[in-house]
């Protein structure tokens, strides 16, 4: 049984750096000890559907060796084929009795679980000491993101990485290797495109009330999948995938894909964080479930002599950015994975972005998908950096941290700050109002409810110790 005293208890010998179990063995002893080939004993949280997919991503690199798989519905169809794939592995439903049982058998830990519950398993995961692989995105509030790398601060031999593949495939290199050549300057504006359809076109818009209750699966543990969440009775539009539908439990379509399309802008031209938040345009707007399109623009401002940057953001079927002369054609990117929506289908204009500078524009995809100059003759005057090779895919990328090889290539203190631009993002969504923030106070100065929001609501009885560092 994991209790408030034990779970304080490991996070400050965790903190001190006491021998418990292998907490005080860092990544750099690691691989001291046991070198790059070595596999690390790996805990899967959320093993069916895209956690099934992460895992045998896992499973590929050859380094890792799985040892626990845990999931709230561990009897429901789609988790059973991971469970029948590693039978050796021990089984859980609730994440804290798997680190309160086997907490010294795990070295790290992969995490596929819904938005709202990605914050609770980072923190414990942290607090044994255990390294950290969270989908994206990192936290579903603000104030989650924050406390997330503050932690990570804290364990500071704990290597984390968010689940965003672009960051070691070729676009990453790509942009780095560009702006280190002058290639890409002065970048002024940036639109970010995701308009394929979503789980929640089509939903009624009227919406007053929430789902009404129905049974819940004799397999699900329910209170385990709400977790710091406020109570919700049981009802399957939460469940599978459409929890990304709802405010409460999902970060929509701007913090599903916003991390494959953003995440390489808002790092290489050191966004930080908007000082405006502006909702242009939600249709469909409702207090409960995204808009079914929105136009949201982030304003950023000057950093190390670079110049003021707006970010623009759409998705929606009917809700396309200006496309610039000579764009051509929106290539579909092969490596973008199957989701439970299904595969992403070629379309007039695939998830990607626009990049403007003030002599060139740039055209881009999603995921590790690269840029290209536009038009197409502009490009031919201009000699292009060689652009190195990735090291080592993401999941491999993270393990060979694990083992003090690498190091990861999208850390909580890199992919934090993005994760709270989304949150920032669907806070003017779900207010349906313009935002400033101070981004020196971390505030938000006109909207004193919205101020609130930053923090979210409180965590339901329980939970609490999970936001104490």
């Amino acid at each position: 049984m994991v209790t408030r005293r034990n779970f304080l208890k490991t996070a400050a010998m965790a903190s001190a750096g006491l021998a418990v179990g292998n907490l005080s063995m860092n990544a750099a002893s690691y691989g001291r000890v046991a070198g790059a080939n070595r596999k690390v004993n790996l805990a899967c949280i959320g093993i069916g559907n895209r956690g099934e997919q992460i895992i045998g991503d896992f499973e590929q690199t050859g380094l890792a060796n799985i040892v626990a798989l845990c999931d709230v519905d561990m009897g429901a169809p789609h988790t059973q084929k991971s469970i029948g794939k590693y039978p050796k592995a021990k089984q859980f439903k609730d994440f804290r009795q798997m680190f309160d049982k086997m907490g010294n058998e795990i070295e790290a830990v992969m995490i596929a679980v819904p938005d709202h519950s990605h914050f609770p398993i980072t923190m414990m995961a942290m607090a044994y000491g255990k390294h950290v692989y969270v989908e994206k995105p990192m936290a579903r509030t603000f104030y989650e993101a924050e406390l997330m790398m503050q932690a990570a601060k804290k364990y500071s031999n704990v290597v984390t990485q968010v689940g965003n593949q672009g960051h070691s495939e070729a676009n990453y290199f790509q942009f780095k290797a560009w702006m280190d050549a002058g290639i890409i300057k002065d970048v002024t504006a940036v639109s970010a495109h995701m308009n394929n359809p979503r789980r929640w076109h089509g939903w009624d818009t009227n919406i007053y009330k929430l789902p009404a209750g129905e049974p819940i699966p004799s397999t699900l543990d329910w209170n385990t999948w709400l977790s710091a969440a406020a109570y919700h009775d049981y009802n399957k539009l939460y469940h599978y995938g459409d929890w990304r539908c709802w405010y409460d439990f999902g970060m929509g379509a701007l913090g599903d894909w916003g991390a494959h399309i953003l995440d390489t802008v808002h790092e290489f031209l050191d966004l930080g964080l908007p000082y405006e938040i502006n909702p242009v345009k939600l249709t469909g707007h409702n207090d409960y479930f995204y808009p079914t399109s929105s136009t949201i623009l982030f304003r950023f401002p000057q950093r190390a002599g670079m110049p003021p940057v707006d970010v623009t953001w759409y998705d929606g079927v009917d809700n396309q950015p200006p496309i610039p002369d000579g764009y051509g054609v929106s290539e579909l990117d092969p490596n973008i994975p199957a989701s439970g929506a299904g595969e992403i289908k070629a379309a007039a204009l695939n998830p990607g972005k626009i990049i403007y500078s003030k002599d060139l524009t740039f055209k881009g995809g999603s995921h590790g998908s690269t840029l290209s100059i536009i038009p197409e003759s502009k490009a031919k005057s201009i000699i292009l950096p060689e652009v190195p090779e990735s090291p080592s895919n993401h999941f491999a990328n993270f393990l060979l941290a694990c083992s003090g090889v690498e190091k990861t290539r999208s850390p909580f203190e890199i992919h934090g700050p993005l994760s709270q631009v989304f949150s920032l993002g669907v806070m003017a969504q779900r207010l349906n109002t313009r935002l400033f923030f101070d981004s020196r106070t971390k505030q938000i100065t006109n909207n004193q409810f919205a101020n609130a929001m930053l923090t979210g609501i409180p965590p339901r009885k329980g939970w609490e110790d999970f936001y104490k560092i």
